[in-house]
């Protein structure tokens, strides 16, 4: 599977918004255009998607910015590539003319992927993202390698 360039922002965005850990502070676009090295514009493209499916919101003005709408524990990967990736999790179109095949390509092969995907993707939290990622910062991660 390969995740747009625009979801791999998103989630980047949104890592570094949920490590700050204080739903107070606001985030703006510029501060995570630098911090993240992402263009600013395209950076306000994928924040204007994560605002309309209700991930982010927003305030205008001096203190303006981005805050998370939720908990970081309540906010899924799957939320994020739904937000994002707007054809990922949409129904296959219909592939051949013969219903029968048609049909077994559905129930063997596109409707469990789907709902694999979306079972798994689910489970994947935000804050276990950012919990990933302490453990990465702080040296604590060990790779074992088993021979």
């Amino acid at each position: 599977m390969r995740i747009s360039v625009r979801t791999r922002y998103g989630l980047a965005a949104l890592v570094c918004m949920a490590r700050k850990g204080v739903a107070e502070d606001r985030v703006t676009i510029t501060s995570l255009s630098e911090k993240l090295q992402i263009s600013k514009i395209y950076l306000e493209q994928v924040f204007s998607l994560l605002r309309r499916s209700g991930i982010v919101i927003s305030a205008k003005g001096a203190q303006g910015g981005y805050n998370l709408s939720r908990p970081a524990k309540k906010v899924t990967v799957y939320d994020i590539l739904s937000a994002t990736e707007t054809a990922l999790f949409e129904k296959t179109d219909k592939t051949v003319a013969d219903e029968n095949i048609e049909k077994t390509l559905r129930d063997t092969v596109f409707d469990p992927l789907d709902a694999s995907l979306k079972e798994t993707l689910s489970r994947i939290t935000l804050e276990d993202i950012v919990n990933q990622a302490a453990l990465y910062m702080n040296g604590d991660y060990y790779m074992y390698y088993g021979i």
